[in-house]
């Protein structure tokens, strides 16, 4: 099989693309544009493989997409390019629009041409794979799961996007027959993962020995997935899946914010005791500060339909999964130094308003 991975340089594309070497027979074509969260160091250990390719392209670009699924000739497209910062997204919506939702119809567009001058053959065993995200769904009460016929009540801009993209996966099948795939995922977690997010962000901060911020008063609740789980099943989706469906993937790991950033902050004290005199924990540095707009209190995912018909559980409990991530971060300065500079926030985002 050859695969084109779109955002491939990102969080989980490079972990998808690191399973796919590690993992696989196949061949990987890595489509990035190599935004500000991109980082090519994630994929140190694969690059000089010789079933690993890449090109600097963005998705929006349809003469150098077309380009290069002609030239590379996919079995596959797993699309995982995307905007998907929340508070980024309030305060800057045009990017997720552009990106989210005009480069996954230039995708689709470019993919659909491609698709339907194959032989019969090979277009029975292509797929468009679409990863998409539980904030589609919304906020969820408790006691209940969004499974896959839940409805969308996107919240932020960076979930409408997401939503928007979702149903045009599901258009370009139902009007033109392309084969798609889609799944939506709860909070990624793991290595590689760019320091504006919350657990990378709370271990950077914690060591430097800035306020860890926690929105509200952290009781909003989020389903984590470790991020090397998230990429087995994804290729398990891709391989046994069946076209046209949708697969949620869960970590089943319900935790409030404020707990999780408590965990971290322990892993930190038995590994990193606090050096100043001060504090006696890391957790001394949680403030709490003004809630982003339009802030979901709850995430939850109902997996069963992936579990039950493609066998896939995750492999890593939350408490193992944040021990192996924290580790990480603290073994690879390296891979932080190199993403020194860029656009990380450590203050709060995402306040704008158009009152």
């Amino acid at each position: 099989m050859k695969i084109i991975v779109t955002g491939g340089a990102g969080f989980i594309g490079s972990a998808v693309i690191r399973y796919i070497i590690n993992n696989t027979s196949y061949d990987v074509l890595n489509i990035d544009k190599l935004t500000y969260a991109s980082n090519l160091h994630s994929l140190d250990s694969v690059s000089n493989n010789a079933r690993y390719a890449f090109a600097c392209v963005d998705i929006c670009n349809s003469e150098k997409i077309s380009e290069l699924i002609a030239t590379f000739k996919p079995n596959a497209i797993i699309h995982l390019a995307a905007e998907s910062h929340v508070d980024r997204s309030i305060d800057g919506p045009a990017e997720f629009i552009q990106t989210n939702i005009i480069g996954t119809y230039e995708l689709l567009s470019e993919a659909t041409k491609y698709w339907q001058q194959l032989s019969s053959d090979l277009q029975n065993t292509f797929c468009f794979y679409h990863v998409s995200t539980d904030e589609v769904y919304g906020d969820i009460v408790e006691g209940i799961k969004a499974d896959e016929q839940f409805p969308y009540m996107p919240s932020s801009p960076y979930s409408a996007s997401k939503a928007s993209s979702d149903h045009l996966v599901r258009a370009w099948h139902r009007t033109y027959g392309l084969p798609i795939l889609i799944s939506n995922c709860s909070n990624n977690y793991g290595p590689y993962q760019f320091p504006e997010k919350l657990i990378p962000l709370i271990v950077l901060n914690a060591l430097s020995y800035r306020d860890l911020p926690i929105y509200g008063d952290g009781s909003q609740v989020r389903d984590w997935l470790y991020v090397g789980d998230h990429a087995q099943a994804i290729i398990t989706i891709l391989e046994r899946g069946m076209i046209g469906h949708t697969y949620n993937i869960s970590g089943d790991n319900e935790i409030q914010n404020i707990d999780v950033v408590k965990q971290v902050c322990g892993i930190l004290d038995d590994l990193i005791p606090c050096s100043r005199e001060d504090i006696n924990s890391y957790s001394d540095l949680i403030t709490f500060v003004k809630d982003r707009p339009g802030h979901d209190k709850r995430y939850a995912l109902n997996a069963n339909k992936l579990n039950a018909t493609l066998d896939w559980i995750p492999k890593e409990t939350f408490k193992s999964g944040l021990l192996k991530t924290v580790e990480w971060y603290l073994e690879n300065e390296d891979w932080i130094e190199s993403v020194n500079g860029r656009e990380i926030s450590n203050q709060r985002i995402g306040l704008k308003s158009y009152e």
